[in-house]
């Protein structure tokens, strides 16, 4: 399996895989397991310690927006807090967006109703930090098609990266090196002072 074909598993097979209970399911296996493996095969040629997760749902339920993460351990472990690198699988388009995006479990819980707004004001000023990758890393905002806490969050908490659609997902050339460029500007925003403004 290639990085381009598991993304591409999880994007085709995602919408009919939620009608069926996500325990024991092929599609769950994959974005817990197979999918993780391949991206940690891609990463394995870059330098750095990387965590990498993925999450279809919780317990007995399908995740509105599912997810493959990469982490900085010395950032974080966690999609609910830091920053890190993931592919966010909206439920409206068959695409996948590769997002540099700040954590969204902290920020509702310190902000309550406000968390939207503090994640997209937060995310502006770390664009501008971040600026000399605005031309490789171009989508400053997605949408993902799921009303809800999280999904609404995730959106809110996009700071930049990119969209692919389906046919995108052939070039594994493309994928890998903009996998490469994702994880320079992760490393340059640990460098230049991470969330602090």
């Amino acid at each position: 399996m290639s990085l381009g074909h598991a993304l591409r598993r999880i994007v085709e097979e995602y919408p009919l895989a939620r009608t069926d209970p996500p325990a024991g399911h092929p599609l769950a296996h994959v974005i817990r397991k197979g999918a993780p493996d391949e991206l940690r095969r891609v990463l394995a040629p870059l330098d750095g310690p990387f965590l990498v997760k993925g999450s279809p749902g919780r317990g007995s339920h399908w995740a509105a927006v599912p997810w493959l993460a990469v982490f900085d351990p010395a950032v974080t472990t966690s999609a609910t807090r830091g920053y890190y690198l993931v592919y966010l699988f909206p439920a409206h388009r068959e695409a996948v967006h590769l997002s540099l995006a700040q954590g969204t479990v902290a920020a509702i819980r310190e902000h309550g109703p406000r968390s939207g707004d503090h994640l997209r004001a937060s995310g502006a000023r770390l664009r501008e930090r971040l600026s000399d990758f605005s031309d490789v890393l171009p989508v400053s905002a997605i949408t993902l098609g799921s009303a809800g806490e999280l999904p609404e969050g995730y959106e809110a908490a996009h700071i930049l990266g990119l969209t692919y659609d389906l046919a995108d997902l052939g070039n594994e050339r493309r994928l890998r090196a903009d996998l490469a460029t994702g994880l320079a500007a992760y490393r340059a925003l640990k460098a230049r002072g991470g969330l602090i403004l």
